[in-house]
């Protein structure tokens, strides 16, 4: 099992090598909260293949956004992406992610834990925030003062996961060239959107690592270290490419071959071990046309869930 507490991340400390963390898809972290009439960067907790079983002490509310983990409460399913209710005593049991890797818990009134540099989120990989590891059995998390009387409408309503929830199997992740993909040999050019990886079980919040067809340079390089960002394409000595997610290093020195577009990385961090990944590559302008267009939907999806509840 891991379960952390993550919110919209850590913004603005990687100069002083702090890396920004947060929820690894905050598109679903967002509806979520939104859902429950939340602000936008409360924390809710991120479930990795495995998930937890929860008693509420109080009255409460809870949408589960992201993967499929066969959610009960009181021992009855419950749908996903839906605003649920809850007593006091009741229990809601997370199974096995059924598809996918990962899912977002947001709760009425967010985790209230004390913020470290500005957020509740955990950062496994540098021992930091609030509660600085993995939940555990027996953790107590307390919620915002919204929990006994949150603003989700009585009855069961649900948004259409479609648009939000892919996997990637479904369609290539697009790929942007790095600064360093003119430097691939011609067999690793023609390989790296033509042939089928594999994640491998080494893969966690930090970067997702890929087994497949073994990807070379043309030569050395000597690289130095520079600020990482999510989606980056590393090719270490192994010639088997690591793509880093929400809690990656501030630096690193592999060569940088390529970069997973921003739109795409909530697909990425649904990818679980053994799964299959292609590539493709697109332009700067497309995907940054997708992103935006992304980006208007979910706060048009926002907006519309705000003005519903305003209105129960």
């Amino acid at each position: 099992m891991l379960s952390t507490v993550q919110d919209l991340g850590r913004a603005g400390y990687a100069a002083l090598g702090v890396g920004r963390s947060g929820a690894l898809d905050t598109d679903a972290l967002r509806l979520g909260n939104a859902l429950l009439g939340n602000a936008a960067t409360a924390a809710g907790l991120e479930i990795t293949l495995q998930g937890p079983t929860l008693c509420f002490n109080t009255r409460c509310a809870f949408a589960l956004c992201g993967a499929d983990f066969s959610a009960r409460l009181d021992g009855q399913l419950v749908s996903a992406w839906s605003a649920i209710q809850t007593q006091a005593g009741s229990v809601l049991e997370l199974g096995h992610a059924r598809s996918g890797c990962r899912a977002w818990l947001a709760l009425a009134g967010g985790i209230d834990s004390p913020t470290v540099l500005g957020s509740r989120s955990t950062d496994l990989n540098a021992d930091l925030g609030p509660l600085p590891q993995a939940l555990r059995r027996g953790d107590v998390l307390t919620l915002g003062a919204q929990a006994s009387t949150p603003r989700a409408p009585s009855t069961r309503w649900s948004l259409d996961p479609r648009p939000w929830f892919a996997l990637t199997g479904h369609a290539p992740l697009r790929l942007l060239p790095g600064r360093d993909y003119a430097h691939l040999d011609q067999s690793s050019v023609t390989a790296l959107c033509n042939v089928e990886f594999r994640v491998a079980a080494a893969s966690n919040r930090v970067g997702v690592r890929l087994n497949g067809a073994t990807l070379r340079l043309t030569h050395a390089l000597e690289c130095v270290s520079e600020g990482c960002v999510p989606g980056v394409v590393q090719l270490p000595p192994s010639g088997q490419p690591i793509v880093l997610l929400g809690e990656h290093p501030v630096s690193g020195g592999y060569p940088r071959i390529a970069q997973v577009a921003a739109v795409d990385l909530p697909r990425l961090a649904q990818a679980s071990p053994g799964s299959a990944l292609r590539f493709v590559l697109i332009d700067l302008d497309t995907a940054t046309r997708a992103l935006l267009a992304r980006q208007r939907a979910r706060a048009d999806l926002e907006s519309r869930i705000h003005s519903r509840l305003e209105a129960t």
